[in-house]
């Protein structure tokens, strides 16, 4: 769940993310759709970024894989999505309150996501 340039489908940049909520709220302002996801950093300190990601019916593109250089630890605060990984047969589902870390460089992908899906991202530095 890696930032990458926005395009059809894929996560916007945080310079290219409406902003969401001049609230402190996770669950303020989910859209009812947009065409891709929204990320909101939370906060940033050295070696951590915290965010929270709005998903609105969003997967990774056919053949797209992430692998991150650092760890990432997500949690589905709102509604519920499927990650799948390249060694795994079948996708994870997560739903309202399930989280998981996925190490660096594990390669996984955003099968699919409800809408809205709130998610809580925590993205480590690498090691």
């Amino acid at each position: 769940m890696s930032r990458r340039p926005a395009s059809p489908g894929l996560p916007l940049s945080p310079e290219e993310s409406p902003r969401m909520s001049d609230h402190p709220n996770l669950y303020a302002g989910p859209p009812t759709r947009t065409d891709a996801e929204i990320f909101e950093t939370l906060l940033t300190r050295p070696g951590i970024r915290v965010e929270r990601i709005v998903s609105t019916g969003q997967a990774s593109p056919p053949g797209f894989w992430y692998d991150q250089d650092g760890d990432e630890w997500v949690a589905v605060l709102k509604g519920s999505a499927e990650l799948r990984f390249a060694d795994e047969p079948a996708p994870r589902r997560l739903a309202e309150g399930d989280h998981l870390l996925i190490p660096a460089h594990c390669r996984h992908r955003v099968e699919r996501t409800a809408n809205p899906t709130i998610w809580l991202a925590v993205h480590l530095a690498p090691r």
